[in-house]
């Protein structure tokens, strides 16, 4: 067809002559990659260059028209003007969306085609001067109208033999007269590289057009054939292997049925069935293990579903399912293996001797979920472990520090490729019983993301009411957990999910004193240490003074691995002493220590003895207690109230709360009323490098305010702890234990702590209690004598305050005779 559009042999005189002027316009220019548009067609394509993007935003400006030209090279990243094509079109911009990733996804209809002359560059994208190229619309003569009409038929052809050319897109097609109007629809639908397409938009004269695109059309049937025929001869190919496959399977199962095969014993499926009918389970199991074994056996030779089935199967009848183990209920026998195992942590041994207790009166009684809350190193892990050894329960240990996918816990679909039960189910495989003690380590540490929430999928597992048919993902079946107990460790219960922590029974582990970490260390520590490095205990003593200076000096924590690495690197040292031949045996003394360890680590926190605007606090962190210091400096100002020290927004609050009650009690202080319009007050912790926050700070903070704004120095071995609020109430704070241990070590003496706090005096330890001397308020203005020595101003004061003393044990109300404060004059660090 594309011989008689050439043989029509119509000429330029059969068009009419175009009498108007051509009209020249300035456009935003935007190039195209791989791509061209046509007048009269709507073009739908993304931008993500900047300088297109700056193009599509700056054709609002210029009634909404852009200049579309194709860029030469499809690869360039950055295209100059002279890197396009002359001929584009000028397109009305129809609608503009911001898409995910910062892109543009930009509708525009062609209007004309288009000559780019000079072109600029103004602000990021460039604008060109188009000359509108008209259309010259050909007289349609019968002949004409044949080639239009052989067109269409073409490009019909062409779209029912492609894969990705709609067969809707030819129903327009049929309704177009105009021959260019033909060529353009068809070139913009076709499958076509934009070199190719190029001419056809450069082809101003609509006859010429036709016949480019009747040529192409031509062209691309011909090469779709023979993909087609390729295609029919591969698809043979296939259907004859199809054919040979089917009927080797058939010959293997006429083997099989005449005794070829199977000679040493039943088959594979007899197997199976044979296993599931042995198993004592719910009809709801045994009929789903049926119906997988009746797919498998359906399945042909090789294929890959056929392994995932097998692979399905041989986990289900591996479980545990009626398979538990035999649990000691001798509490005499549980109790020694707890005390020979670990010194100290009563709770958790009498919780558990609790649990043992009701299994004696009532042994139907579910398992039980305990959540360990402590600081690092104080033997959570090691509890559960030797927890499991004295109820005679096999351990399962599942670490879910950094898990971020819900399927770690529920297992996949055995739809995905490599699925899994989660680590529930195969950490009960693995242990083959259905009534382990199963240790959830670091609960605290769970993520979050896009994949699920493993927390959530842990709820069904750790609810008793539920637990006795939990499903997992890969299994989909329900396997009874409620014998199981669960024990799971926290380092703070504050970042486990609250639904998740109301199913579990919080027991706090607190921080060691140095009295129980030398116990710990005589007792277990020390003689696994000389066990791993070959040591007898003649060959190696530690006293107990060297003990306690290792503790004090080389170690600072709650727990007590650093204490075990210290003790691991004396062994070592002495070991090599030994052979070496400089010694038969090894006394450490603190005076070796030095040398054995070197330099000492820790010194103790220099004491805050009379200084003004100085005191010390506690608080609380996840690896225990510590102390927490505050600066004041009032200097002359404004008023403005500078926070430094890495403070959270809590802490900031806090301590314009102090200054707040500092003012509206400035006439009893005997501090200036207007000491917060002529002064400057900057408070600081040291330790930038700690983000702190808590509210448990702010008596701390008003201390040391009121200290630098009255000149009243702080009193040597006094620390404090405690919320304030804006009428001086100080309220109940949290983590006392550790804080007051924290106290001990800087060689603290008095700590006052809010009166709510007054029952938690009976958790803590009795060393801690018979060295420090404890002062209870319920207001900051009854503890200001205790805090600050008001005595260097000489006047006479009386207050009360509730202090609990060492050397009694109740809490008797005592008359603390302290000093007036009287009126002031100008603060110190002011008149400097």
């Amino acid at each position: 067809m594309s011989e008689e559009i050439k043989d029509v042999n119509l000429s330029a005189g059969d068009l009419p002559m175009d009498t108007a002027a051509p009209r020249y316009e300035k456009l935003p220019l935007l190039a195209l990659r791989g791509m061209c548009a046509f007048p009269g067609m709507l073009l739908n394509f993304e931008v993500e260059r900047d300088i297109s993007t700056a193009a599509l935003d700056a054709a609002v400006e210029y009634g909404r028209r852009v200049l579309l030209i194709t860029q030469r090279d499809f690869m360039k990243e950055s295209p100059r003007p002279e890197d396009l094509y002359k001929i584009g079109t000028v397109c009305n911009v129809k609608q503009l969306l911001k898409v995910p990733g910062g892109g543009i996804k930009a509708l525009v209809e062609g209007i004309t085609r288009a000559r780019m002359h000079e072109h600029s560059s103004e602000n990021g994208y460039y604008m060109a001067r188009a000359e509108a190229l008209p259309e010259k619309t050909p007289r349609m003569t019968a002949k004409l109208e044949a080639a239009t009409r052989h067109a269409a038929g073409l490009f019909d052809t062409y779209a029912s033999m492609s894969s990705v050319v709609p067969h809707e897109s030819v129903f327009p097609l049929y309704g177009m007269t105009d021959p260019g109007k033909v060529a353009d629809y068809i070139a913009q639908y076709m499958f076509l590289r934009h070199d190719q397409k190029q001419p056809i938009l450069e082809a101003l004269n609509p006859i010429k057009r036709l016949k480019l695109i009747t040529a192409l059309l031509t062209h691309e049937i011909e090469v779709q054939g023979v993909e087609i025929e390729i295609e029919g001869n591969l698809r043979s190919r296939l259907e004859g292997q199809q054919r040979e496959h089917i009927l080797r399977e058939r010959m293997n199962i006429i083997q099989h049925e005449l005794g070829e095969e199977g000679e040493g014993g039943e088959g594979e499926i007899s197997e199976y069935r044979r296993k599931i009918a042995k198993l004592k389970v719910s009809e709801e199991i045994v009929t789903k293990l049926n119906k997988e074994v009746d797919r498998l056996e359906k399945q042909h030779f090789g294929a890959a579903e056929t392994s995932v089935i097998a692979t399905y199967l041989d986990l289900c009848l591996e479980l545990p399912w009626n398979k538990t183990t035999t649990e000691r209920r001798d509490i005499s026998s549980a109790t020694k293996i707890l005390n020979d195992d670990h010194f100290g942590l009563e709770k958790v041994k009498e919780r558990i001797l609790e649990f043992l207790s009701v299994k004696q009166m009532k042994p139907d009684h579910k398992g039980t979920i305990i959540c360990l809350v402590g600081p690092p190193g104080v033997g959570k892990t090691s509890v559960a472990i030797s927890v499991a050894r004295a109820l005679n329960r096999k351990l399962a240990r599942i670490s879910l520090g950094g898990v971020h996918d819900e399927a770690e816990i529920r297992g996949h679909r055995k739809t995905y490729v490599g699925a899994m039960p989660g680590r529930i189910i195969d950490a009960v495989n693995r242990v083959g019983t259905r009534n382990p003690l199963i240790l959830l380590d670091e609960i605290d540490k769970l993520g979050s993301d896009y994949r699920g929430d493993p927390s959530a999928a842990l709820l069904e597992a750790l609810d008793p009411e539920q637990n006795y048919a939990f499903r997992d993902h890969y299994l989909e079946l329900p396997f009874d957990l409620s014998e199981a107990m669960f024990i799971t460790t926290a380092n703070s219960a504050s970042s486990i999910p609250r639904p998740l922590l109301d199913r579990m029974e919080v027991i706090e582990m607190s921080s060691y004193t140095d009295m129980e970490k030398l116990e710990i260390a005589k007792r277990h520590l020390l003689p696994k240490q000389r066990k791993k490095h070959g040591l007898k205990v003649a060959q190696l003593k530690i006293s107990d003074a060297a003990m306690l200076e290792i503790i004090s000096g080389w170690t600072r924590e709650s727990g007590v691995r650093q204490l075990e690495r210290s003790l691991a690197s004396v062994c070592r040292k002495t070991t090599a002493r030994l052979a070496r031949g400089e010694a038969k045996s090894v006394a450490v003394t603190p005076e070796m220590l030095p040398e054995l360890l070197g330099p000492r680590h820790y010194t103790r926190e220099n004491d805050i003895d009379g200084e003004v605007g100085v005191v010390r606090g506690l608080a609380w962190t996840e690896a225990g207690g510590t102390t927490l210091d505050v600066e004041v400096n009032v200097f002359p100002g404004k008023g403005m109230l500078k926070l430094t020290g890495n403070l959270g927004e809590t802490m900031k609050e806090s301590a314009e709360a102090a200054v707040s009650y500092i003012r509206s009690r400035a006439d009893i202080l005997h501090i200036p009323a207007d000491f917060h319009k002529k002064n400057d007050l900057h408070i600081h912790f040291p330790g930038g490098g700690v983000e702190k926050d808590g509210p448990s700070a702010g008596i701390t903070m008003a201390m040391a305010v009121i200290s630098a704004l009255s000149g009243a120095p702080v009193r040597p071995r006094v620390t404090m702890t405690g919320e304030i609020t804006l009428r001086g109430r100080i309220l109940r704070i949290g983590g006392l234990k550790e804080k007051t241990m924290a106290a001990l070590r800087a060689g603290a003496e008095t700590v006052i702590i809010p009166a709510e706090n007054e029952s938690d005096l009976e958790e803590i330890d009795q060393t801690v209690r018979r060295e420090l001397t404890f002062v209870t308020a319920k207001n900051i203005d009854t503890v200001l004598d205790v805090a600050l020595d008001f005595s260097v101003l000489k006047a006479p004061r009386m207050t009360k305050a509730h202090a609990i003393t060492p050397a009694t044990a109740e809490l008797p109300v005592i008359d603390v005779p302290q000093q007036q404060i009287p009126p002031r004059p100008e603060p110190p660090s002011v008149r400097q």
